[in-house]
């Protein structure tokens, strides 16, 4: 099984209503910033382990679990909401930075997390790395009551059981599920990040199964339609230089021409100061196929 080359600490720390969890790395440091990394959809903070390992420095480094995944709870609802995300962060940045701008790195919906954020408190952000987070299609008004009642259907599946996460026999079903949808994961990260990504549960009918460690309720559509002029607003408010970086294998592709690497990078014309680069041979989950040259770029970035 992979062996951390620098294990992390567990924290939690009162943000809003909920008791969220931080994993971080090193020291705090008055020389340099915190190093915020924010994980994606279904993912946890650990994931972020290979790329802290392959840092060529040390120093302080923060990653939370999202409010409903890994170690923190989502609270009694039944659905998520981007703008309690970009409340939490605010409230985390408060606990490890109080008024120092972050050095922040986000990725898929971390990194649409971080985009947004930025732009709503440019004066908290002092670099910014987005990998593979594209924002969402563009949608017409006239979908909005479509949507709508999409949203109430799923809820009502929701409470019906009808989305409940999978189980497994064992962690070495999880590493398989994870290899199963990364291909390019190795079998020693897959078996250490299973221990992470899930946990184990007395099942009803007796005997141990093993739990994603993401609530349900996150499968639930977003009610709202997404809105490009709103994203865009928000892109061009913000201030740090950014640096958005893609993986070889086009993650757009599943969207059937609805939505595109071109499209993405018409957004991205928004941005004051903003670096575009691809990495080779790996997919959306860049940060585990190539941990070593995604840490290169954060750091040469970052100096």
């Amino acid at each position: 099984m992979y062996a951390p080359r620098r294990p992390s600490r567990s924290d939690h720390v009162p943000v809003r209503t909920l008791r969220y969890h931080l994993r971080t790395w090193g020291t705090p440091s008055a020389a340099r910033p915190p190093l915020v990394l924010l994980h994606g959809w279904m993912d946890v903070s650990a994931s972020w382990q290979f790329v802290v390992d392959a840092m060529a420095e040390e120093r302080f480094v923060v990653a939370p679990d999202w409010r409903g995944f890994g170690l923190t709870e989502g609270g009694t609802v039944d659905n998520y909401w981007l703008p309690d995300y970009l409340a939490d962060l605010d409230w985390l940045l408060d606990h490890v930075a109080l008024d120092t701008p972050v050095d922040l790195v986000g990725h898929s919906m971390g990194g649409n997390i971080a985009m947004q954020y930025a732009g709503v408190r440019p004066q908290r952000v002092r670099r910014l790395i987005n990998l593979e987070g594209f924002g969402m299609p563009a949608r017409q008004p006239e979908e909005a009551p479509a949507r709508y009642g999409q949203w109430i259907d799923e809820l009502k599946k929701l409470h019906r059981g009808e989305m409940a996460m999978q189980g497994y026999p064992d962690p070495n079903g999880v590493a398989r599920r994870l290899m199963k949808t990364n291909p390019r994961l190795p079998q020693d990260k897959a078996d250490w990040l299973a221990r992470h990504w899930a946990a184990d549960y007395e099942h009803a009918e007796g005997g141990t199964r093993w739990a994603i460690l993401g609530d349900a309720a996150h499968k639930v559509v977003n009610a709202n339609i997404y809105r490009v002029d709103e994203a865009l607003a928000l892109y061009a408010a913000i201030t740090a230089p950014v640096l958005s970086i893609e993986a070889s294998d086009d993650s757009l592709a599943r969207w059937a021409g609805r939505y595109t690497l071109a499209e993405f990078h018409e957004r991205l014309k928004a941005v004051r100061d903003v670096r575009r680069l691809q990495l080779p041979d790996c997919g959306h989950m860049l940060h585990h196929d190539q941990p070593e040259r995604v840490a290169a770029q954060i750091e040469d970035f970052l100096r």
